[in-house]
């Protein structure tokens, strides 16, 4: 029985995975390796995650607005309260 797997690939320059595609295979180790053929060919990364599909919950687009609404009344967790020395390069 084949299953549905979304890839995601941490680049060599990189910090974080991103998704870069689905693929369909029977068990875990099948879509890492199917991934690993498909994603990575040309040596660009340094891991791999797969994920089944039906393992991934997801807000909907649909309900962005009531969703995320919440965090719109915590001003304070934007960086405008504080004032960022000159000398720091970057933050």
């Amino acid at each position: 029985m084949s299953v549905l797997w979304e890839v995601f690939v941490r680049p060599r320059r990189g910090l974080a995975h991103a998704h870069v595609g689905s693929l369909h295979a029977a068990d875990a180790e099948t879509a890492l390796r199917n991934a690993r053929d498909v994603y990575t060919r040309r040596s660009e990364g340094v891991s791999l995650w797969v994920v089944p599909a039906s393992m991934i919950t997801a807000s909907s687009p649909d309900e962005q607005d009531s969703f995320f609404e919440p965090a719109g009344d915590k001003v304070y967790r934007h960086p405008t309260f504080y004032e960022v020395p000159d000398a720091v390069d970057q933050m």
